[in-house]
C-alpha cells in the first residue's frame, strides 16, 4: 500500500476519482515514467515551471512525448519572454523535487496553470501526485477544475 500523500487526501476529500500508479522514484521524466508503466507518453504528463521576465512563476502540464516551445506558450499568454526553470530554481519556487513537481499539488500556493491543448483529446491523463515515484490517473476535466488550468497551444505543432 502506497503511503497518502497531501494531493491523494485532498481528492479524496473533494470525492474525485483517481487511480494510483506507483515507479521507480528514481525516474524523473514523464517519458520514463510512462516506459516503466508500460503506458504511452502521451498520457503521462509533466508539470513544468516557467519564469517570467517579471512576475510569479508559472506551471505548464504537457505530455511526456511532446517539447514545451516557450515562444509559442509565451504569445498564448501575453507575455514577451519566458525561460524554463533550472531544476534549483524548481524546486526552490515549489517545495518540490523535480520528478515530483505536481500542479495538483501546489493548489494552494496560487501558480497560474496551463495545459496543452493535446490534453483536451484524451479522457484520463497522468500526473505527479507531488512526490517521486507515485503518479496518479484522473479524468482531464478533473484536473483543470482543480488546478484551474486554462488550455493553451504550449507544444510545437506535431510533425
Amino acid at each position: 500500500m502506497t503511503e497518502k500523500t497531501n494531493t491523494m487526501r485532498m481528492l479524496e476529500a473533494r470525492k474525485i476519482p483517481f487511480e494510483t500508479y506507483t515507479f521507480d522514484p528514481d525516474i524523473h521524466s514523464a517519458d520514463g515514467v510512462a516506459e516503466a508503466l508500460g503506458l504511452p507518453a502521451h498520457q503521462v504528463y509533466k508539470t513544468l515551471v516557467v519564469v517570467r521576465q517579471q512576475g510569479k512563476p508559472l506551471l505548464v502540464l504537457v505530455a511526456g512525448d511532446r517539447e514545451l516551445d516557450l515562444k509559442r506558450l509565451a504569445r498564448a499568454i501575453g507575455e514577451k519572454k519566458l525561460r524554463m526553470a533550472s531544476y534549483k530554481e524548481a524546486e526552490s519556487l515549489t517545495g518540490l523535487q523535480v520528478g515530483g513537481i505536481s500542479a495538483l499539488a501546489l493548489t494552494n500556493r496560487s501558480f497560474d496553470v496551463y495545459i496543452d491543448r493535446a490534453a483536451t483529446e484524451l479522457s484520463h491523463v497522468l500526473v505527479s501526485a507531488g512526490r517521486r515515484g507515485i503518479n496518479l490517473k484522473l479524468s482531464v476535466k478533473d484536473l483543470m477544475r482543480i488546478t484551474k488550468a486554462k488550455v493553451v497551444e504550449a507544444t510545437a505543432k506535431s510533425i
